[in-house]
């Protein structure tokens, strides 16, 4: 069976265990739901509100350069330091740190395989003590955004056929039968997917226990909807976290070498006027 192109950014639950009083490392928790880190979380881990503290809560964007300086200085990070990354909901929030993380170049950040759910279901330690580190003063690269879409990119992809687009959002998000997750506030005017792309929800890159597939799996899963590697890809969600779980995958266990995550996603696409939607099911990909 084949290894994962770019096995080092993926760390096992033994191995982290055995590191948890590693100086060197940084342990970062960031949950779908921002209150899970409090009652119990990995000793040392720190807690990261993807809502407040990974975004800009003035305009809608990624967070600012000065800010995720702010941020990692706190928590006690240098761009020497490895960050390994975990959440709950099998890490659909931490692969959107890791995603920004990248953007602003830092080094050695790693996904902890399987997350929250394997650690608790091995029955491994847990804290409600909140983590303390020495302050740094860390210094942030300008941002790299070649890994990130804008509307322009995605309105000429969509014209010229010039990359694949992939959609993962569940079934009901992409047929427009539902306009968001229930339960979750981000929406839309109106329902469907962009014209042309594949709907390959996220979740189907993990296994029950909350671990990644195998690379044999996630190549035949992806695969079979056309998606390659042979033209650039952009992937896209609701407002740009479960697809950069897929870009994730995309990128580092599948090694595509051109894809990009679309965090506008849906909620901006879905309230553009003019813009045009699709609506039901996509036909085979090799019809």
């Amino acid at each position: 069976m084949a290894q994962y192109v770019h096995p080092e950014v993926l760390v096992e639950t033994e191995w982290l265990a055995g590191k948890l009083s590693d100086a060197s490392l940084r342990i970062v928790e960031v949950d779908v739901d921002t209150a899970a880190y409090e009652p119990g979380h990995i000793p040392g881990a720190i807690g990261w509100a993807w809502n407040t503290q990974l975004c800009d809560t003035v305009r809608r964007d990624i967070i600012p350069k000065q800010q995720l300086e702010t941020l990692l200085s706190q928590s006690g990070i240098t761009p020497e330091t490895t960050i390994v990354l975990y959440g709950d909901n099998n890490n659909w929030f931490a692969a959107w740190a890791f995603w920004q993380l990248k953007i602003y170049g830092h080094q050695d950040v790693r996904i902890l395989n399987g997350g929250r759910k394997k650690w608790i279901a091995e029955g491994r330690e847990l804290t409600d003590a909140p983590a303390s580190h020495p302050a740094s003063q860390y210094r942030a690269k300008e941002p790299d955004l070649s890994v990130r879409a804008y509307l322009p990119q995605v309105q000429e992809a969509i014209h010229n056929h010039s990359a694949a687009l992939v959609d993962v959002r569940s079934p009901q998000e992409f047929t427009g039968e539902i306009l968001a997750p229930p339960g979750l506030p981000e929406t839309c005017q109106r329902g469907g997917h962009l014209p042309g792309a594949r709907n390959i929800p996220w979740g189907k890159a993990c296994n029950e226990d909350g671990t990644f597939k195998s690379f044999d799996e996630l190549q035949t899963l992806y695969r079979a909807e056309g998606i390659d590697g042979s033209r650039p890809t952009i992937a896209y969600c609701r407002i740009g976290e479960r697809s950069s779980h897929t870009w994730f995958v995309l990128k580092y266990l599948l090694g595509l070498p051109d894809i990009v995550n679309y965090d506008g996603s849906w909620t901006e696409w879905g309230n553009l006027v003019g813009a045009p939607v699709e609506r039901g099911a996509a036909e085979s990909a090799h019809a």
